[in-house]
């Protein structure tokens, strides 16, 4: 657990300087006209939609019921805007994720190894091809994941703790591919996170327990008001971005200590190899 603490406080540090704080200003500027966009000119269109689809089939009786039976049957006067918005996260996750690994990534791998390893030897293991692929692979399996908790969002605990171990599970593979891209070779790459892979999953889940904060701020926004609901994408977008580049340090000074002490191992003859 050292290792893990240790990397959260210079992440936490590096946080709350001004670079990073501005760092966060470009992904959420990026993603508010974009998503201002879309939602002024879809939003109304897509809940017209759902609210058709949920008179034909009958759905408000069934939903309703669902609800009564947890004790929520006051969200079924707001349960299109509710499904339409938590429906909406999954591809706001990947715009800010998108927007935060172009923009935001690479001027905090140059920060970390300035900062802290600047005499680690950058061996290019890894490639931009290689991270989208990461990145692509890593979504394809998450969103469909994520549409299928979301009837889970009934029992708020259980909810939170499936969101935690999804966003657990992405961003140690999106992260520790990116976190190791310039310097790691790519044996070294698969060496570190085999040895570490706990380590790494637990920085995921403690950050995935941050990521499920928007899809809370959603729900009480549609609870209190409809009209609140730009308001609310807009300070999600924000939340993302900040928890993504919160995250993209921690990860990035864990990753980058343990392979200097795996090079040091190495150099003393103590860490075999490991296959990529």
């Amino acid at each position: 657990m050292r290792p893990v603490l240790s990397a959260y406080g210079r992440a936490l540090r590096s946080q709350l300087t001004g670079k990073m704080l501005m760092l966060s200003a470009i992904p959420f500027l990026l993603s508010l006209l974009l998503w201002g966009a879309l939602l002024w000119n879809g939003l109304q269109p897509m809940l017209d939609y759902l609210h058709a689809l949920f008179t034909d089939y009958g759905w408000f009786s069934t939903s309703g019921s669902v609800l009564s039976t947890f004790g929520l049957g006051f969200l079924k006067t707001v349960i299109v805007p509710l499904v339409a918005l938590l429906a909406l996260l999954p591809l706001m996750v990947v715009t800010a994720l998108l927007f935060m690994g172009v923009v935001a990534m690479p001027a905090i791998v140059r920060h970390v190894s300035q900062r802290q390893f600047a005499q680690l030897e950058k061996k290019h293991g890894g490639s931009f091809i290689g991270s989208l692929l990461v990145n692509l692979g890593g979504f394809a399996i998450f969103v469909p994941l994520w549409l299928l908790s979301l009837p889970l969002y009934v029992i708020a605990p259980v909810a939170i703790v499936a969101q935690a171990l999804l966003w657990g599970w992405l961003t140690q593979r999106v992260m520790s591919y990116d976190a190791l891209s310039d310097h790691a070779s790519a044996e070294e790459r698969g060496a570190i996170i085999a040895k570490h892979k706990r380590q790494l999953m637990l920085i995921g889940i403690f950050s995935g327990a941050a990521g499920a904060l928007p899809g809370v701020v959603w729900i009480g926004g549609t609870i209190a008001a409809v009209f609140l609901f730009p308001f609310l994408a807009a300070l999600s977008i924000w939340l993302y971005v900040v928890i993504f580049i919160f995250t993209g340090l921690w990860f990035q000074y864990f990753c980058l200590q343990a392979l200097m002490e795996l090079r040091d191992e190495r150099a003393r003859g103590d860490a075999p190899a490991v296959p990529a």
